[in-house]
């Protein structure tokens, strides 16, 4: 699958290129594993949309953050099993999507296995179809936003669609820090749990205070 470009595309372009990003869906088993694998294994990896509207948009993951389940004091897994949680708490491969601060989605990927509540938030993407000129997905919210993905599609299948993921072809210099926003958690806040492409220019910058404990 070539480098797709955020440009668009004739009917006929457009359509060889969403049948290479179809057949490169990861599977189940791909998701099957612990958030700090599937965390560092999804930078490089294409997200895309096919909204019902006919738009289709694909981004190329540039920055996560893994979550473990209850035992992560940072993790909603923390709360147990509630109508929130449900789909961070169920099967591997789908989902999660949740809104913070009363105005931000932000979209997770769910792994390990059904009732580990191990899930993977996607930071941040570089555009590559379906976007204008300027498009930023730099953020959690941001990237929720432009790809259209709102909590309608919390617990969404993402091997099959409309939202899935798509493997990588090229590897992303991989750089680990804590994570964002989380510093009520403790030490927990100081885990070394937020990866990102240090060659990319989408990458969020959030200020130094909000990383780990502060």
């Amino acid at each position: 699958m070539a480098r797709l470009r955020n440009q668009a595309f004739a009917p006929d372009d457009l359509d060889a290129h969403l049948d290479a990003l179809r057949r490169a869906r990861l599977d189940r088993r791909w998701f099957a594993r612990d958030a700090l694998v599937v965390a560092r294994a999804l930078l490089g990896c294409v997200v895309v949309h096919e909204d019902p509207s006919g738009r289709v948009r694909a981004s190329r993951i540039v920055e996560t953050e893994a979550y473990r389940g209850a035992k992560d004091l940072a993790c909603h897994a923390r709360a147990g099993l509630t109508r929130r949680t449900r789909s961070l708490l169920g099967r591997e491969g789908h989902a999660y999507v949740f809104l913070v601060y009363g105005m931000h989605e932000c979209f997770n990927v769910t792994c390990a296995g059904e009732g580990r509540g191990h899930a993977v938030l996607v930071r941040a993407g570089e555009p590559t179809l379906g976007f204008e000129e300027g498009a930023r997905l730099d953020g959690p919210g941001r990237f929720a936003r432009a790809m259209g993905i709102a909590r309608r599609l919390d617990g969404g299948d993402l091997t099959e669609g409309p939202v899935y993921v798509c493997e990588r072809r090229t590897r992303p210099r991989v750089v680990a820090t804590a994570r964002v926003g989380v510093a009520y958690s403790g030490e927990w806040a100081d885990r070394a749990w937020r990866f990102y492409d240090a060659r990319s220019e989408h990458v969020s910058r959030p200020p130094k205070k909000a990383i780990g404990s502060g």
